[in-house]
């Protein structure tokens, strides 16, 4: 471990101001970068075969990585740091104490991940990260297969994504859906039932769709608030809902996804 006490040491840039959305997302897609966060999320992510740049750790933590040592970190370099100067450098308190910053994948083509997949979730204009990541923690716990993402939805890759999905985001084959939602038209060409998430009065709850329609299932959700637009609504094959009581009409994105899912998927 080499010990890291200047916050402007700049072998140590990954990691600077990771509070600041708009900085980091000039800086990590762009570079080819992600930062995971927490040693299960790190230890995730290098079983799903990412490769580490570097480790950011507190200090007196570094002997939970001790078995990495030897092989498991490549020639990533392990940098540390007490607590205060972590939190300088982050803009955060570090509770987890690690962070690492890795390189990403090149994300596979449509055609890939539908080839691979019986049962995917769609997601349109998805854009806040906590939702992203809790979705991809729900698909990858309820048997869906992959994720299809509209141009303008958040990065799975950015931390607070992982963080959220406890680097499920690594286990869960995605891919870029574009153009949107014209590109709904390939799934239908793969065998695959569009079915859009609505709460619209001629939408037909989830547990009443057919055998047919559920034996290739595309889960299409969109935005909390604004919902699906009416161009992807129209692309669909078919509306479905939740059914709800006691007057709500809907619930968060992310909890949304996970009792569709769950009712896709069970038997």
């Amino acid at each position: 471990m080499e010990l890291i006490t200047d916050p402007a040491d700049e072998r140590i840039a990954d990691y600077r101001a990771l509070t600041d959305l708009e900085l980091r997302t000039r800086w990590e897609p762009p570079n080819g970068l992600f930062i995971a966060e927490g040693e299960l999320v790190l230890r995730r992510a290098l079983a799903a075969g990412y490769r580490p740049r570097s480790v950011l750790v507190e200090a007196k933590r570094a002997g939970q990585l001790a078995d990495l040592a030897q092989g498991g970190l490549g020639e990533a370099a392990v940098y540390g740091a007490d607590a205060a100067l972590l939190q300088q450098i982050t803009g955060f308190h570090v509770h987890r104490g690690v962070l690492a910053s890795f390189h990403r994948k090149p994300l596979p083509s449509v055609a890939e991940v539908l080839a691979q997949a019986r049962r995917v979730v769609v997601l349109e204009d998805i854009n806040n990260h906590t939702n992203i990541g809790a979705i991809f923690r729900g698909v990858a716990a309820l048997g869906m297969d992959a994720v299809l993402l509209s141009p303008t939805c958040a990065d799975p890759l950015y931390r607070r994504s992982v963080r959220v999905s406890m680097g499920e985001v690594f286990a869960i084959p995605y891919a870029t859906l574009d153009p949107w939602p014209q590109g709904l038209d390939v799934l239908r060409t793969a065998g695959f039932t569009v079915l859009a998430m609505t709460p619209a009065a001629d939408a037909v709850s989830l547990h009443e769709l057919t055998a047919d329609q559920r034996r290739r299932p595309a889960l299409l959700l969109g935005a909390e608030g604004p919902g699906l637009t009416a161009e992807a609504l129209k692309a669909s094959d078919a509306r479905v809902v939740i059914p709800m009581h006691r007057g709500v009409d809907s619930l968060n994105v992310a909890a949304a996804t996970a009792v569709a899912c769950w009712e896709l998927t069970r038997p």
